[in-house]
């Protein structure tokens, strides 16, 4: 009999107590942790299908595109010491870029679609004209005698030639010349085309070329002028503009955008003439093209919404949506008398995580603002539906389901707000905390009084 009295104080107790409540409450959250990162797992696996997506388009079209040049490469003989010691010669190229580069176009772009997945590509039709005014071979401390002037080649970088959409002829000095596949030397740029060119060391070269481009996602430029020039327009409405340089000036409508670049060679960290060693360490290869220190800059074309990227940030207030949740069930349980058993805790946590995976699937066709809305309301009336039950009180279930749709609507402010999320986000919080603190102010946490709390320890 009095281990019965005693078995039954202790079941008495479990449920009635506050704090093994709180604990089995935080033992929820922490399982509920396992379908949360299990969520974003799903999200980045969605991302790199739509990934792999876009580059098989893109790979068929062209690749992200980005112009140098054109570039006066010198071949000269140069003598050096080999692991013998005796000495060998071979052949080095003294690079030479122009004085002034400009270039203008414009930007076509193009939505192609893999499956269900959105592939931004471009055609760029570029004029590119400019000027050698002087070769300063003197600078190099190479004999003159080493050089081979009538070798020499004028190259143009392009990162990928697949966009190539048709022949490029350059005129300099009103004489045509066709640019060829390949690159006798890549010191400066890893793909492109070149033509042989004898120079004359003292003459001034003025050259022009029209570039039928194809492209996918981005366009950069290399400033190799002593004064670099660009100028874009094109019908798209979301450009991001990227790399060392922002436009001087530009401006961006829903009809398109123009901008302007001008970069001085002031504004770089290579000069105007040099061997291999002044684009970097030969030893590792590197190429100017490849390079961030050198500069290059241009557009991204954006789509507007990246579905993906809002999912991953609303995935992240998950388990702070699912703490929130579980609070107010609890609240309900200390203030309201109302016993919610911890099988119903994890139901309603994983109707919350359900939510994330409605939001993905539909964002995926719809728009990710209609998705949210969509998600939101299905979960909602799910869990409302399922606290009536629980409940068993229409004001209160009522209560319950404003409290939760100012939770999704709070949560979607704070993905819309990303410049203001963290001062939004600390503010909802301190209002949170604040009415927590003010319904708990009269809870006997310890059981003192038998009418403090319906709870007791």
């Amino acid at each position: 009999m009095e281990k019965s009295t005693l078995f039954d104080r202790f079941n008495n107790w479990a449920r009635r107590s506050v704090t093994l409540k709180l604990i089995s409450i935080t033992i929820l959250v922490l399982l509920l942790l396992i379908p949360t990162s299990m969520l974003t797992d799903l999200v980045s696996e969605r991302q790199a299908v739509r990934d792999d997506a876009v580059n098989e388009v893109s790979s068929k079209w062209g690749n992200e595109q980005t112009i140098g040049g054109p570039v006066i490469s010198i071949p000269y003989t140069a003598s050096y010491k080999n692991n013998s010691g005796d000495m060998e010669e071979e052949i080095r190229y003294a690079h030479f870029l122009p004085d002034a580069l400009n270039i203008s176009g414009t930007v076509q772009p193009e939505k192609r679609y893999r499956g269900i997945y959105v592939v931004v590509l471009y055609n760029t039709r570029l004029h590119v004209s400019g000027d050698f005014t002087s070769l300063d071979l003197e600078d190099l401390n190479i004999p003159l005698s080493d050089y081979q002037f009538q070798n020499a080649v004028i190259s143009v970088g392009i990162s990928d030639m697949k966009g190539i959409a048709e022949n490029i002829s350059f005129t300099i000095n009103d004489t045509l010349h066709a640019l060829n596949p390949g690159l006798p030397v890549h010191d400066i740029f890893s793909s492109g085309g070149s033509f042989k060119f004898p120079v004359n060391r003292k003459s001034k070269y003025h050259f022009e070329f029209d570039l039928n481009l194809n492209g996918s996602t981005a366009l950069g430029f290399l400033p190799f002028g002593k004064e670099t020039n660009v100028s874009l327009t094109s019908p798209w409405g979301t450009p991001s503009f990227t790399g060392s340089f922002l436009p001087d000036k530009r401006e961006i409508s829903d009809n398109g955008f123009t901008a302007s670049w001008k970069v001085l060679q002031l504004n770089r960290n290579y000069p105007q003439q040099g061997t291999e060693t002044f684009i970097g360490n030969s030893d590792d290869k590197s190429n100017v093209a490849s390079d961030d220190q050198y500069a290059a800059f241009g557009v991204k074309l954006l789509l507007p919404v990246d579905e993906y990227q809002k999912t991953t940030r609303s995935v992240k207030y998950c388990i702070m949506f699912i703490i929130i949740t579980f609070l107010t069930f609890f609240f309900t349980e200390v203030l309201n008398k109302r016993r919610i058993h911890p099988i119903q805790y994890m139901l309603v946590g994983f109707a919350i995580c359900l939510f994330y995976v409605l939001l993905l699937a539909i964002s995926e066709h719809l728009s990710f603002n209609l998705a949210y809305l969509i998600g939101c309301l299905s979960t909602l009336a799910l869990i409302t539906l399922y606290a009536k039950t629980i409940f068993k009180n229409n004001p209160l279930t009522a209560l319950f389901s404003v409290l939760l749709a100012i939770l999704y609507g709070f949560f979607y402010s704070l993905l819309q707000l990303e410049d203001y999320a963290l001062l939004l986000g600390s503010i909802g919080l301190f209002l949170i905390l604040a009415t927590i603190m003010y319904l708990t102010r009269k809870v006997d946490w310890y059981g003192e009084s038998e009418d403090a709390s319906p709870l007791k320890t």
